[in-house]
């Protein structure tokens, strides 16, 4: 397969384009090989971890992000606040703190487990498939974001009924609902009963 934007890093040192792996895993989550990024959501998806992050601010709004259109996987969908996978031998934890800096330019003040979810959620207009073992992350976020513009096209604070409004009218991903539930009682332990999550 040849190596594509979608499916690659460019290393300045070497001049070359390194293609991006991911871990597969089994029902259980366990390591049982790797697999190019693109090949690994080409259908019928091969199940992978992944990680998905929820960070609230100090009144328990959660941060959404719109997916940058430039993206090969669900552009310009809103989702969770960072979603990802980690690369080879890296804790799902360290990942999730890696790319919610890289996509967003801040580091949670912080950052908890809040358990695993299996699911698997096919992207009509893509044709690419989340196979994913997900490893969900809640945490809090106290400082200016400073998104990247090729990951990042919106950022949003939005309560609980806001993001029900904003759900009915605008496109979310697929995952979105999934993920969301399944942190739920993370995020209620996080932002207390208040909040309304």
């Amino acid at each position: 397969m040849p190596i594509t934007p979608a499916t690659a890093t460019h290393d300045s040192s070497k001049g070359i384009a390194e293609a991006i792996l991911l871990e597969l895993v089994d029902e259980n989550g366990v390591t049982i090989g790797t697999a190019e990024k693109l090949a690994a959501h080409q259908p019928p998806g091969q199940l992978h971890r992944a990680f998905s992050v929820f960070l609230f601010d100090e009144r328990g709004r959660l941060l959404i992000q719109q997916r940058a259109l430039g993206k090969y996987h669900s552009p310009g969908v809103w989702s969770n606040t960072c979603c990802g996978h980690p690369y080879p031998n890296e804790a799902p934890f360290a990942a999730a703190a890696r790319r919610t800096h890289e996509e967003l330019g801040v580091s949670p003040s912080l950052l908890a487990e809040a358990g695993t979810v299996r699911y698997n959620h096919p992207d009509p207009d893509s044709g690419l498939v989340e196979q994913e073992y997900n490893h969900l992350f809640v945490g809090l976020v106290q400082s200016p974001l400073r998104p990247e513009a090729d990951e990042v096209g919106d950022t949003a604070f939005v309560t609980p009924a806001e993001l029900a409004e904003r759900h009915e009218k605008e496109p979310f991903s697929s995952w979105f609902m999934t993920v969301l539930d399944a942190a739920r009682p993370a995020v209620r332990e996080l932002t207390g009963p208040s909040a309304g999550w």
